[in-house]
């Protein structure tokens, strides 16, 4: 791996490494066939610099990866699947509440623990629901972003009567939920999907909750203002035609392009992706390794 390709690494200690903190990447400038990137265009201070690399490694995140690559070339970059920046998903979401007066949650780190009993099926063999874990603890002033109406006292003394639930459920890799450009700006058109499984997971909880012995449970579902987990924008398969990476990341249009992020996920399964991303990005460099021995 060239020094060159930094620019699109985070700002980690690497020996032998040249880093470029305070640069935003703009374009990967590709050869005339299109088949490699033969430099990389980044902004640092408002100056302009180009750099060649012989290998790229692409972790801009599920937006900003597909926004780049649909920068860097009339109909996007590495895309001649025509899947590059759709497939866009993130995670349905709600915090469930369940609120007793007779305890007191003195917790500081709360997120120690995590259900699946619904994760392959609901609790009379229907359809998958999804993943219950904790969420961090709620305070009074984070639960009055939500209902600013109430008396923050009020919801303070709430939030120390409570334990705190994360209800996920899995978004579909739909090709309409997408990251497109207009202009320099970039867009995310998002569209709900597989709402029963969320609603489902929720009802469930809830009742559980109830018989566990918790008189009063309530329940919030997260908009997309803020989109959770974000993955699926630049596909991995093992057809050309339908994705634009293959099982070791690499681009199938781009030799030397390499896609480390979650935007290569085809699913967004029902938890953090984070340890597969890892993995696969793990993977991937390897291969880079002893191809290059």
């Amino acid at each position: 791996m060239d020094a060159e390709t930094c620019a699109l690494l985070p700002a980690l200690e690497y020996p032998n490494v040249k880093m470029v903190s305070g640069a935003e990447v703009k374009r990967l400038i590709s050869s005339l066939d299109g088949k490699r990137v033969e430099m990389v265009e980044f902004d640092r201070g408002g100056e302009v610099t180009r750099v060649g690399a012989s290998t790229v490694l692409l972790a801009a995140g599920a937006v900003r990866s597909a926004a780049l690559l649909l920068a860097s070339k009339d109909g996007g970059l590495a895309n001649r699947s025509g899947v590059v920046g759709r497939h866009f998903m993130t995670h349905n979401a709600s915090a469930v509440m369940a609120i007793d007066p007779r305890f007191h949650n003195n917790s500081i780190y709360q997120k120690t623990f995590g259900l699946n009993d619904f994760y392959l099926s609901g609790p009379r063999g229907g359809p998958p629901l999804g993943n219950v874990q904790l969420l961090g603890r709620v305070s009074g002033p984070i639960l009055k972003t939500h209902v600013p109406w109430a008396p923050e006292l009020i919801l303070h003394g709430l939030t120390q009567r409570s334990v705190d639930f994360f209800a996920l459920s899995e978004d579909l890799p739909l090709p309409e939920n997408r990251v497109s450009l207009d202009g320099g700006k970039i867009v995310l058109d998002i569209r709900r999907n597989n709402m029963s499984a969320m609603h489902g997971l929720v009802r469930e909880l809830k009742s559980v909750l109830r018989e566990a012995g918790f008189p009063l449970v309530v329940s919030k579902l997260f908009d997309h203002r803020g989109p959770s987990h974000q993955c699926g924008t630049i596909r991995m398969g093992s057809d050309p035609a339908t994705a634009a990476v293959d099982s070791f990341a690499r681009s199938f249009d781009v030799s030397n392009l390499f896609v480390v992020d979650a935007s290569t996920l085809v699913s967004s399964a029902a938890v953090n992706p984070s340890l597969t991303v890892a993995a696969l990005a793990m993977r991937a460099a390897a291969h880079i390794r002893s191809s290059s021995d």
